[in-house]
């Protein structure tokens, strides 16, 4: 996690195409179903958070390491420029965590810096042990962020959700969080993570989930549409490695036909037109970057079949 990010997607854009084979459950007719909406005004298309009835725009931004740079003036202005850029074309949902060094912080400071929108969808995690310590740690990254409440609080990587859960359960009764969810990262723990999602009401789940890593397609994406839970997606890129295999590949020609520019855009586009998906969350330094992730969001998504023939290019066949 100390990993310093390859943030020269340039590099990156010769990467991805694919998309597993879909399942019954994801038919054209749930495609058509799962509340897609595009404005004149190229607004981000959305999708409804089941549990609220409430639009998502299907891409957010994430802060894990990109937003991880201290009190260095520079890039935290940069880091602001990146969430302007992301508010102005329709962005609403972002993601940090208190594991993430200052991102919290410099979310805090960004926001201060360019206004709070009124449409942030602010989510955070709880990644600590302890019932007192979990809500201190709660209102702490609060007080980071500079705002009254969030509105998803989420369990990280399923630390103490036994104890941290009732917790959440009990703050969004009382008003002091809209949603609550639980999340996972690098595929670990999916047996687990289904156990919960069968068991618990939760309103969000976060996993990964993308071109390579497609194992949350066997039973918890499914599974999130038969509960009505939202998935947000991370890591959709692999933290850039997925696009840097495929930096030497070209880009097919009838990537046009779902208005895909780049590699980057066919990634995402594979994964937020699951029918389970509600957001991708991926994280960048950059205001180009942060454009050219929302304008996946604009164009035509691909239906099953086009899906399948996205997995096979990504595949090599």
């Amino acid at each position: 996690m100390s990993k310093t990010p390859n943030d020269t997607r340039r590099r990156l854009l010769g990467a991805m195409a694919v998309a597993p084979l879909l399942g019954p459950a994801l038919t054209q007719s749930a495609l058509a179903q799962s509340a897609m909406a595009q404005s004149p005004q190229a607004q981000p298309a959305t999708r409804i958070i089941p549990s609220g009835r409430e639009a998502l725009p299907l891409v957010g931004l994430g802060s894990w390491i990109t937003f991880n740079v201290g009190n260095d003036p520079v890039a935290r202005d940069a880091s602001a420029d990146v969430m302007r850029a992301f508010f102005q074309a329709g962005g609403r949902l972002i993601d940090s965590s208190p594991m993430y060094g200052s991102a919290q912080d410099v979310i805090g400071y960004a926001l201060k810096k360019i206004g709070r929108p009124p449409n942030l969808f602010a989510a955070d995690k709880v990644w600590i042990a302890g019932e007192d310590e979990g809500r201190m740690q709660m209102d702490a990254s609060r007080r980071l962020w500079g705002i009254p409440r969030f509105d998803l609080m989420q369990v990280h990587n399923l630390l103490s959700w036994q104890m941290h859960l009732p917790t959440l359960f009990a703050m969004k009764a009382a008003g002091q969080l809209r949603y609550v969810g639980i999340t996972t990262s690098h595929g670990r723990r999916h047996g687990e993570l289904e156990q919960i999602m069968s068991s618990q009401p939760i309103d969000f789940v976060q996993l990964t989930y993308n071109l390579h890593d497609r194992e949350a397609e066997q039973r918890l994406l499914p599974l999130a549409l038969e509960r009505g839970i939202a998935i947000i997606v991370n890591r959709p890129f692999q933290q850039g490695n997925l696009l840097e295999r495929l930096a030497r590949r070209r880009l097919p020609s009838w990537a046009a036909e779902i208005d895909c520019t780049s590699w980057a855009q066919f990634a995402l586009k594979f994964i937020i037109s699951h029918p389970a998906v509600t957001c991708a969350i991926p994280a960048t330094t950059r205001v180009d970057h942060v454009r050219e992730n929302m304008g996946t969001a604009t164009g035509r998504l691909p239906d099953p079949a086009l899906r399948a023939r996205m997995a096979a290019a990504y595949a090599g066949r």
